[in-house]
């Protein structure tokens, strides 16, 4: 079965970035539309639509835009989340440097709808490139009068501007990203209150993610009935997953939502190098709780995921096969937590140190029986504790690691050594 390229209609296109490109795809005809649109309109079109966020937690975009309360006497923000710095994502990107007039078009849609004047793009600090495609984008969006005052004959004014980051992971958390915007350490807020009341610089604002504002031209311009048809009920749309890893062919695929991840690996990945069999996929970034190779037949949406314990997230699907060392792979989660913590939290703190300690010894064969339950008390101490879903991020996913395959934890200890000799881990990258 192809792929179902709605999103990634620019793929096989030259200069697919430019706005001449955009426009020959039927661009901005969806912003005109909406101009002429009541926002309640919009709203309840994306409502109907069954937009979710595409960013990882799977919120309606139609109800988080009604939160706001467009006649507040404050500015309102919209922000793009650029950041992906999820291991084993790397989607959004792939929008950002070939078709950024898509996002920026969702984002001009989006401000009118809760009347905003002003919007952010989000974007890491390793994505140089991409931040310049944007640049250009938005040069050419405001020659164009697609930006700035009166857009379209509308009397709607809009002001975009590009921000980038420094590379911490802890940005890609919404509150993060609006302390970094801001000009402070990126360290989450607490939450209540929400951004849709008190965000950026204590204004109202609305956070999206790249991949959800890219979304909204094509609701717009087909109808949410036509949306809502494509993948299973409440779980609407197409979705760009990412597939790395032990994978024949990695790479990006947009297909409805709803495929299994055996169907994902076998049809569109090509399998698995080597003739080797899957022992783990991680269905949805590193902080996903790792499914086996008996759960492939699991269905790849935000509800099917959460039911067996685990998540959609970002849709980075990373495959290790059989000859990967579970233990390694939990060690090197618990590093990477570790290291892009922002210290805020004591559990997250010393508790991604800890996890990262205990897993280190045992794959040094320095570990001890007890130890294997001490990673799980210490998982479910960091777990739903701290300002943000940083400590969840790397608990859950360890935690699924030791449940799943105690038995190569138990084998590590009573070897005193890892018994796999390559120590691969899988790819993260």
């Amino acid at each position: 079965m192809p792929e179902l390229r709605i999103i990634r209609n620019y793929v096989g296109i030259k200069d697919s970035h430019t706005i001449e490109s955009y426009k020959s795809r039927d661009g901005y005809t969806a912003l005109g539309k909406a101009l002429k649109m009541d926002p309640d309109d919009i709203i309840d079109e994306i409502k109907k639509a069954g937009l979710r966020g595409r960013g990882g937690a799977g919120f309606p975009t139609g109800v988080k835009w009604s939160f706001i309360q467009r006649d507040s006497k404050k500015p309102i923000y919209l922000c793009c989340n650029a950041d992906e710095s999820e291991p084993g994502s790397f989607k959004d990107r792939e929008i950002l440097e070939q078709d950024p007039h898509q996002m920026l078009e969702g984002i001009m849609i989006a401000c009118y709808t809760i009347n905003s004047h002003k919007a952010y793009v989000y974007i890491r600090g390793e994505m140089p490139y991409g931040a310049s495609i944007i640049e250009g984008a938005i040069k050419e969006a405001y020659d164009e009068g697609y930006l700035g005052e009166n857009i379209l004959n509308s009397g709607f004014d809009l002001d975009i501007v590009l921000f980038r980051g420094a590379g911490a992971y802890i940005c890609g958390e919404e509150t993060g990203l609006l302390e970094s915007i801001e000009g402070k350490n990126g360290e989450p807020r607490p939450k209540p209150p929400f951004p849709a009341q008190i965000g950026l610089f204590g204004c109202p604002t609305i956070i999206n993610n790249v991949e959800t504002l890219a979304c909204v031209p094509h609701i717009i311009n087909k109808g949410h009935q036509w949306f809502s048809e494509i993948g299973v009920p409440k779980n609407t749309g197409t979705k760009i997953y990412g597939l790395c890893g032990d994978i024949n062919k990695p790479g990006l695929y947009e297909i409805p939502l709803g495929i299994t991840a055996r169907d994902l690996i076998e049809e569109y990945g090509g399998g698995i190098p080597n003739g080797r069999k899957v022992k783990a996929i991680s269905p949805g970034g590193s902080s996903a709780p790792l499914l086996t190779a008996d759960e492939l037949d699991i269905t790849l949406d935000f509800d099917s995921l959460a039911e067996a314990g685990s998540m959609l997230g970002t849709a980075g699907v990373t495959v290790m096969d059989e000859s990967a060392c579970m233990v390694r792979v939990a060690q090197n989660l618990a590093h990477f937590y570790r290291d892009e913590s922002c210290g805020q939290c004591v559990q997250c703190r010393e508790g991604t140190w800890w996890l990262e300690k205990m897993l280190t010894m045992i794959e040094q064969g320095k570990g001890k029986m007890e130890y294997i339950d001490t990673l799980l008390d210490a998982c479910s101490q960091m777990r739903g504790t701290t300002i943000c879903a940083l400590a969840d991020g790397c608990a859950m996913p360890i935690e699924s690691i030791v449940k799943k395959f105690r038995h190569e934890f138990e084998e590590h200890v009573r070897l005193g050594k890892c018994p796999f000799e390559n120590k691969h881990m899988g790819d993260w990258s």
